[in-house]
């Protein structure tokens, strides 16, 4: 067997990392999950020289969120390929990141519709012969003469298959010489994402990297390829693998949860039922069941008006309620007869469309989802029906609340699953709700960067509490810390609950920030992200800035500030969701699953992650300074503390603003 040193492509090991990799090892060897809760600098990523020397033939996959992730896991792989020349390995984004093709819709549809009609002109010509298509006249034309806006034809996919004779009679499709060529050179030497397409040069960039997926050792692949089982059963079967035969390694854990509700969850507005209406006025001649069902349709609009007299951003509404008024004086007895119906004519406009090269989600399909989906959440507590009220109107949600099931479902079935992340913390009450009481190895690691070149500071006199937020006192000691803390030479991140509460005190404070300029982090993305390059640009040009962001927001996770770009962050408040009463129902759900401890996992747990995500931007490096400050008194209460990391607790000073101006003194001197 292969020794974890064969594949650590370092000359040393960091403080703690060889104890970490010989957790994973065993796990890997064992079978079984395992969480691991390792601050930045702890060298997490080489977990993966683990799980290559416990391979034994098996194929390794890592689950990421973001390509910035996807890019260090490339990176790690390179230098263990210094070691092992043999290694091979390839990564696999969104078809919504490599499809060169035009078109409107959904890329998987697309991307499904576009196949079929290919494959069927393609299979055709070969068996008259032409068994290159990209050279075949007749192909080239029908090329030429497609809707680029509506294509049934895919150049990209066509580009990359071929045609042999097949053993007996009959031809059978094999990838392009073309394409095998540049999947051995990409695998080779691999090619950054954003220069995928550019190397590709007329092949489909997905074709290309999933076939060489089949013969790699390790598959990089993002979140959905893994967490969408319609996605997942898909990749695995492409690569003829099953998941007990894949060693599952997920960056960035403490994102599952999220990322799983929101593939689960699913959202209805009053324009979905206009346009199917419209969709049905066109079928009712076709289909027996559309004019039914276009019956009900005033009633469901019915309902969603009825909601905006509230005064409720966010509330729930009952199922058994809307059942009732919906199928009240109509043909059906019940909501699964409406559902029966609606996916017969979800299915008959869906082959119509994809015939004329039209691959959006037709409202028909996002009303049967909406409805089967609420249906099933009745006998399903993991699930609530909620509506939201904003300026653009009423929106229907049936939302997931609970991603355990499906996180235990996906990590138990393969044949090891390895959860890291520098927040998995405290990793015990993660790994409760990710997987309740199944057995998990669990591990945290302390902080390796050296303690002199950070101070940690908690206001022990301020807080964002509702009670709280107009007090007047209050506010002046809020804007106090804030002003002290962006007098500090270098770059500042301050974060902030909500919009709201940022625009509040940008308002209150902006004015009196001398020698920096002011960033605000717009609501919409537009301009995110120019805005923030050129907050991270100011340091090389001597200059520097304050960043007014949101906790969990586009500016305060997944991003790397190395050594300049940010010298210290701020979290003023505890970023807790609003507390209404879908958040009371989701609270006692989690109180009947998990007790008095429920509370804190579903409700203080996330706010408590969202902070370190936004103070874990600083320190990105061993050589790294910066000042991390929870402005909140709420981070020195036991229950909040215990969940910060015990590094930070151990060097955490509580002061008042006064105190916090002496020990900001002391740490710029």
């Amino acid at each position: 067997m292969d020794s974890i040193d064969a594949f650590f492509p370092y000359s040393e090991y960091r403080p703690g990392q060889r104890h970490m990799l010989e957790v994973v090892a065993e796990v890997a060897r064992t079978g079984g999950i395992a969480m691991i809760d390792a601050p930045t600098g702890s060298g997490k990523s080489s977990v993966v020289a683990s799980l290559l020397a416990e391979r034994k033939g098996r194929k390794i996959v890592i689950a990421v969120r973001t390509v910035s992730q996807l890019t260090t896991f490339i990176r790690e792989l390179e230098l263990v390929k210094r070691k092992q020349p043999q290694l091979k390995t390839v990564y696999l984004v969104g078809k919504g990141s490599m499809c060169p093709l035009g078109g409107e819709g959904d890329v998987y549809r697309r991307c499904e519709g576009v196949k079929a009609f290919s494959n069927s002109l393609m299979r055709d010509r070969a068996e008259k012969g032409a068994m290159v298509p990209a050279k075949d006249p007749f192909i080239i034309q029908q090329l030429r003469r497609m809707d680029k806006e509506h294509p049934l034809l895919c150049p990209y996919y066509i580009n990359s298959k071929m045609f042999i004779q097949a053993e007996g009679t009959g031809v059978r499709m094999v990838p392009s010489t073309e394409l095998r060529n540049k999947a051995d050179r990409v695998i080779a030497n691999p090619v950054p994402p954003r220069e995928l397409s550019e190397y590709c040069a007329g092949i489909c960039p997905y074709e290309l990297m999933m076939y060489a997926a089949k013969t790699t050792d390790v598959v990089i692949l993002n979140y959905h390829h893994l967490f969408d089982r319609e996605i997942r059963e898909q990749l695995y079967a492409n690569l003829s693998v099953e998941p007990q035969d894949v060693l599952l390694l997920i960056d960035e854990a403490h994102n599952c949860g999220d990322v799983i509700t929101g593939i689960e969850s699913v959202t209805l507005e009053e324009r979905d039922l206009e346009q199917a209406s419209r969709e049905l006025s066109g079928m009712a001649k076709r289909h027996k069941g559309a004019e039914a069902v276009r019956h009900v349709l005033p009633r469901l609009t019915e309902f969603i008006r009825g909601l905006t007299n509230s005064v409720e951003a966010e509330d729930w509404f009952d199922p058994a309620i809307f059942d009732r008024m919906v199928t009240k004086e109509s043909l059906y007895k019940d909501m699964d007869e409406i559902v029966d119906d609606l996916m017969g004519l979800a299915e008959t406009i869906r082959e119509k469309n994809q015939k004329s090269g039209e691959f959006r989600e037709t409202a028909i399909e996002r009303l049967t989802e909406f409805l089967l989906r609420l249906s099933n959440s009745a006998t399903d507590p993991a699930f609530l029906t909620v509506y939201r009220k904003d300026e653009s109107g009423i929106t229907l949600e049936v939302r997931s609340i609970d991603p355990a099931a499906s996180l235990s479902e996906v990590c138990g079935s393969h044949a090891c699953s390895i959860l890291i992340s520098g927040t998995l913390s405290p990793v015990e009450s993660f790994r409760k709700y990710y997987f309740g009481n199944a057995p998990v190895t669990t591990l945290s690691l302390p902080n390796a960067f050296p303690k002199e070149n950070r101070l940690i500071a908690c206001a022990s006199d301020i807080t964002t509490a509702y009670s709280m937020r107009q007090n007047k006192d209050n506010t002046n000691r809020i804007t106090g810390y804030i002003r002290v803390f962006c007098a500090l030479n270098g770059n500042r991140a301050i974060y902030f609950p909500s919009y709201q509460i940022l625009d509040n005190y940008a308002e209150l404070t902006t004015r009196d920030i001398r020698g920096k300029k002011i960033f605000i982090e717009p609501r919409d993305t537009a301009n995110a992200n120019a805005a923030l390059s050129e907050f991270l640009a100011l340091p090389s040009r001597r200059e520097s800035g304050v960043m007014f962001a949101v906790c969990g927001g586009k500016w305060s996770e997944g991003l790397d500030y190395r050594g300049e770009m940010l010298a210290g962050a701020m979290v003023i408040g505890l970023p807790l969701a609003p507390f209404n009463r879908v958040r009371r129902m989701m609270i006692e759900y989690y109180r009947h699953k998990f007790g008095t401890e429920g509370e804190f996992l579903c409700y203080t747990l996330p706010a408590v992650n969202r902070s370190l995500q936004a103070l874990g931007r600083v320190l990105r490096t061993p050589e790294d300074r910066g000042v991390l400050v929870l402005g909140e008194k709420r981070f020195l209460e036991k229950r909040v503390r215990d969940a910060l990391p015990v590094w930070i607790q151990a060097e955490m000073i509580a002061c008042d603003c006064e105190q916090f101006r002496e020990v900001l003194a002391q740490w710029k001197s």
